[in-house]
């Protein structure tokens, strides 16, 4: 089974980039993030014509998550539990129904600047709450994985120029520190269990020829439980989709489960 997680950076500004790559690496299951649509306003009639399931968190012009699956998807959930009062829809999850059932949950980690700031302390209380929902999805010894934009660099070695990245939310030492107390509760890096490799990175920046450079860094993540981890064949990103027309600032990454 293969699973991607796609910062799309705005479903409808980039459909067509959107499904040129569904059709070319043909994904099992896919979350999306940064759709900025509403559910009602989201172009479904593409995406479904290429037999998928869809299922959207939208919200106007802003954040967004969705789901799309080949497969059959049960109890899906939206919003991450925690905060009723949260109107930010970065969270969604289901149960993929395959031979072997396994459970997707799709985020969009609050970015936090400027830091620090209400918007960090938003950021530092949202991965709170993912700590919370992590650990039920331990507790419940399923195969289950949370993919997305985390909007973290987890390490000096996940960024090309690290310096430059000192004083942002993405990289402060807070940030990184309540990364690591996620992963640490027993998920597996899926790109860190399969490679050291330094310079793979997941986003380049819009400005100062970022892409032309490689001046990127990662911050779109998959973490298994072990009952995926177990399972894991593969994990890779799909670097050539930033150099294509009209591309997002973030590219596919995916994984491979044996079935």
């Amino acid at each position: 089974m293969k699973i991607a997680s796609y910062n799309i950076n705005g479903v409808k500004a980039r459909l067509h980039a959107l499904t040129a790559w569904l059709e070319e690496a043909r994904p099992d299951v896919v979350v999306l993030q940064e759709i900025k649509s509403l559910d009602e306003t989201f172009p479904r009639a593409p995406i479904e014509d290429l037999g998928y399931n869809l299922e959207t968190h939208g919200q106007k012009g802003f954040n967004g998550v969705a789901i799309l699956s080949r497969l059959p998807l049960e109890d899906v959930r939206r919003g991450l539990p925690g905060d009723d009062g949260d109107e930010q829809a970065r969270w969604i999850e289901a149960l993929v129904l395959a031979d072997t059932p396994v459970r997707v949950c799709g985020l969009y980690l609050p970015n936090g600047n400027p830091a620090p700031g209400p918007k960090y302390d938003y950021k530092l209380a949202w991965m709170v709450r993912l700590k919370a929902r992590a650990q039920a999805l331990l507790a419940a010894e399923e195969p289950a994985l949370m993919a997305g934009d985390y909007n973290v660099i987890p390490q000096a070695e996940d960024a090309a120029n690290p310096a430059a990245w000192a004083t942002d939310a993405l990289y402060l030492p807070e940030t990184r520190a309540a990364f690591r107390r996620i992963v640490h509760l027993g998920f597996t890096d899926a790109l860190r269990a399969t490679t050291r490799q330094d310079g793979v990175y997941t986003f380049w920046d819009y400005q100062a020829g970022a892409w032309r450079r490689n001046d990127g860094i990662r911050i779109d993540h998959i973490l298994l439980t072990p009952q995926a981890a177990d399972r894991l064949v593969t994990c890779q990103i799909d670097k050539e989709i930033r150099g294509r027309e009209k591309p997002s600032d973030h590219v596919p990454i995916w994984v491979e489960l044996e079935d």
